[in-house]
């Protein structure tokens, strides 16, 4: 590391930390050269997820979107909003652990249809009813019953 005082460019590290919750290293050094000392911070560089909207616009990903999507599909359901935010994480998981950097919101949307389908089945059919745009009760109609035949509804 370049000596900011003499501009050498050797220096030793004499402390590290953890910073920002463990996502960054803050390192004193001393320069070998004039002897003062100077912190330096390491990060990771994240590239941000980029989200391909459908009309082929690009915007980065904002998991408060999700968040908001899942929480408006859940209203007035009996879902305990510690579900609703670990459905949530899981989705961010998913989606910054995979190799690519970007992800059409149709495949977004469809991860969000999964949690809901494990979380709540109306609130399942709330975001398919507006993510999928049913244009007629016919197509509403057999959504539910694919929900019935995946064996994740319940038939009374």
């Amino acid at each position: 590391m370049r000596c900011p005082y003499c501009d050498v460019q050797d220096s030793r590290v004499i402390d590290s930390r953890p910073t920002e919750e463990g996502h960054a290293i803050r390192r004193r050094r001393e320069c070998d050269n004039c002897g003062k000392r100077f912190t330096t911070y390491e990060k990771l560089e994240e590239i941000p997820l980029m989200v391909i909207k459908k009309d082929g616009s690009r915007q980065t990903f904002d998991r408060n979107k999700v968040l908001a999507g899942i929480i408006k599909a859940c209203e007035k359901r009996p879902v305990p909003l510690a579900d609703i935010e670990e459905a949530a994480n899981q989705i961010e998981r998913q989606l910054s652990g995979s190799a690519e950097k970007e992800v059409s919101s149709q495949a977004i949307g469809e991860l969000i249809m999964e949690m809901l389908k494990d979380l709540d089945e109306v609130a399942y059919v709330r975001f398919a009813s507006v993510y999928r745009q049913f244009k007629d009760v016919n197509t509403f109609v057999a959504e539910i019953e694919k929900l019935l035949d995946d064996g994740k509804g319940k038939r009374t």
